[in-house]
């Protein structure tokens, strides 16, 4: 953006309206929230779902870096009190990544993939899906680092792409934070019921645990005990997420604890001629990538530490740090437990439901099972509450956009989320206490990985750029990635065994690495002053995925393979949620967006940016124009962004 502005003369102080208009906790955004005729500037355009946020407001996040930036770093209550706080270590952040990960990949999968797919080679298949993980994991790395702002995916492309994909990237994180963990608070209460109904056959009283059997699986899909442990999640999270991170923090470490013990045990048993062969000959190397297949939906959860990096410390360090440090040593876990499971007991012989506490009873390590098995119970709930933690955030981030009612952006005096909290929370709850799980797995699968391909999309916009005499090749070129990679991933599912099959497979291969070949020579990366590792803002560098633009493509291709295998009836389901954000996105947020709206080249008009108590006209003075952000971003000069769009 060019500041134009002669020196030394003064930027315009918000209106009495502007301020005493406010929402309680709110900044730039709310703006875009108060009496029309009070607040909005004229715009010759139309509104466009295609308006991009510049980077520099990403990067300038809320009042508290404005104040932190002008104040030479420090804080003071004026700054920070309600908006979010900056609370979150690298151990946290780590926390909140292995917590949210690690469940599902351990108790069930690893039991599953050894049995049916890849026996003793299953930790190969734990090794490659890593390994892809790792493609979209560090293009989540790298953009939490330069923009540590709430949002994750949905700030990504809001900056890169657009406000529309932006709404449909939000609306794919929901069903990971709303709809997953209600899956899991689901999953967690048919487990506590299917347990007391196979312990209580050797219990004392049958006739007290046939009462209880009844209130716990009254049927008609009412589900009690995931209405007990998704409310339980959402009382401690409305107690505050200084609260909630004491527990995810202890939570997480038992959880580890109980994975050694359950790896290590199984390797103090581990008979080397179970791992022979190591790849099974019905299996053959074809069931080690269908097992790697199945194994990379124990990594999704990762993603959540960038839905919070707007409560992290040092984010432009930490976030990469925990992002890439959740999944080595997830990868690292996974592999280990993989091993010591099939040595311990002969693949034909593992349970594909409950792996380890079966394999313990095999062995005739009868408490080493119950050990397992309640261990799982016990641990389980952390991922509902570290799952529903992010959702709130992501919520604020779209509110002060003006794109959600501003109630999502009311922060208290402690700096929580209490009312947001309050509204997805309680959507959880009724989700998890009367929504089977096999209703939602497909649904929130397909739209986790849509939300990958879109961060990972975001990384090649903004370090590549489109040549100046055809504006629109990259994002041309892109598309068609997107599109050929679904087709040929459907070929290589349903039609590989055919000669057609076949030869589309190939062809398209072939198609795809022309496409990859093209954007990296037609559209050259940006020079330092768009996205390179240095100098956007103060001179700080930041960390940067390799291989660019080829390993978020390898990343795209992943995650629409792993789309195609999902039932048809899954994929129709998120079409039509993604249909329902379209039509909330143009009824409302469209009208409200502060792109839209205000404009967001007309923040920087304001030297004051309303603070928490606003409606009594005390404004937080910023001492520091927004014009210091990343001057350099050429493309992206302030004015409302409505070309290159996606």
């Amino acid at each position: 953006m060019v500041n134009d502005r002669p020196p030394g003369s003064r930027k315009k102080t918000l209106s009495k309206e502007h301020s005493e208009g406010m929402v309680f906790g709110m900044g730039y955004g709310a703006i875009a929230h108060d009496d029309a005729r009070a607040r909005r500037r004229q715009i010759d355009s139309p509104p466009s779902p295609w308006i991009r946020k510049p980077s520099w407001v990403a990067r300038a996040r809320d009042e508290e870096d404005l104040h932190q930036s002008a104040s030479g770093g420090k804080q003071d209550k004026a700054a920070t009190h309600g908006s979010l706080q900056r609370h979150l270590s690298l151990f946290d952040l780590v926390c909140v990544g292995v917590g949210a990960t690690v469940g599902s990949g351990i108790f069930v999968l690893c039991g599953l993939i050894a049995h049916d797919y890849a026996g003793p080679a299953t930790f190969v298949s734990w090794a490659i899906a890593g390994v892809a993980a790792c493609f979209s994991g560090l293009c989540y790395a790298e953009l939490a680092g330069k923009y540590p702002t709430a949002g994750s995916s949905y700030a990504y492309s809001y900056v890169s792409m657009g406000e529309l994909p932006a709404v449909i990237a939000g609306a794919c994180l929901t069903l990971e934070y709303v709809f997953s963990a209600s899956a899991v608070a689901r999953s967690w209460g048919d487990k506590i019921v299917e347990y007391i109904r196979i312990s209580s056959v050797s219990w004392e009283n049958q006739d007290f645990w046939n009462v209880v059997l009844e209130l716990l699986d009254p049927g008609m899909g009412f589900n009690p005990m995931a209405f007990l442990v998704a409310s339980a999640s959402v009382l401690l999270l409305l107690e505050g997420v200084k609260e909630s991170k004491a527990v995810t923090n202890i939570f997480t470490v038992i959880k580890m604890g109980l994975v050694l013990f359950m790896a290590f045990g199984s390797l103090y048993l581990l008979d080397a001629s179970n791992l022979s062969p190591l790849v099974p000959p019905q299996f053959g190397v074809s069931g080690i990538f269908r097992g790697a297949t199945s194994s990379f939906f124990g990594y999704i959860g990762f993603d959540e530490i960038c839905c919070i990096s707007g409560e992290a410390k040092n984010p432009s360090k930490n976030l990469p740090r925990a992002v890439i440090a959740s999944l080595l040593i997830v990868t690292s876990v996974y592999m280990l437990a993989a091993v010591a499971l099939t040595g311990m007991v002969p693949y034909e012989d593992i349970s594909s439901t409950s792996g380890f506490p079966d394999g313990f009873r095999y062995r005739g390590w009868e408490v080493a099972a119950q050990i397992s098995a309640w261990g799982e119970l016990i641990t389980l709930p952390l991922v509902v509450l570290v799952t529903i933690m992010a959702q709130p955030r992501l919520q604020y981030a779209m509110s002060i956009d003006g794109i959600l009612p501003p109630v999502f952006a009311k922060v208290d005096a402690t700096g929580n989320l209490w009312h947001g909290t309050l509204i997805s929370g309680t959507i959880m709850i009724v989700i998890a206490t009367f929504v089977p799980f096999v209703y939602l797995d497909d649904l929130i699968s397909a739209g986790i990985l849509v939300a990958f391909s879109m961060t990972d999309t975001s990384v090649i916009l903004l370090r590549h750029h489109n040549p100046s005499d055809n504006p629109h090749l990259l994002e041309k070129l892109l598309g068609i990635f997107h599109t050929v990679s679904f087709v040929t991933s459907l070929a290589l599912g349903y039609c590989i065994g055919s000669t057609v099959g076949t030869v589309i497979a190939v062809s398209s291969f072939v198609f795809l690495l022309v496409l990859a070949w093209t954007i990296s020579s037609a559209c050259p990366l940006q020079t330092s002053k768009h996205g390179s590792n240095s100098d956007l803002v103060g001179g700080e560098t930041y960390f940067e995925a390799p291989l660019v633009p080829y390993l978020p493509l390898v990343g795209i291709f992943i995650n629409w393979y792993l789309i195609a295998q999902l039932e048809w009836f899954g994929m129709l389901l998120l079409v039509a949620y993604i249909a329902i954000a379209i039509i909330y996105y143009f009824s409302y947020g469209l009208k409200h967006s502060v792109g839209n709206t205000i404009g967001w080249d007309h923040i920087e008009d304001y030297d004051f940016i309303p603070g928490e108590d606003a409606r009594e006209n005390q404004l937080l003075r910023s001492r520091v124009s927004l014009t210091q952000f990343s001057r350099k971003d050429t493309d992206e000069t302030g004015e409302r962004a409505r070309t290159n769009s996606f």
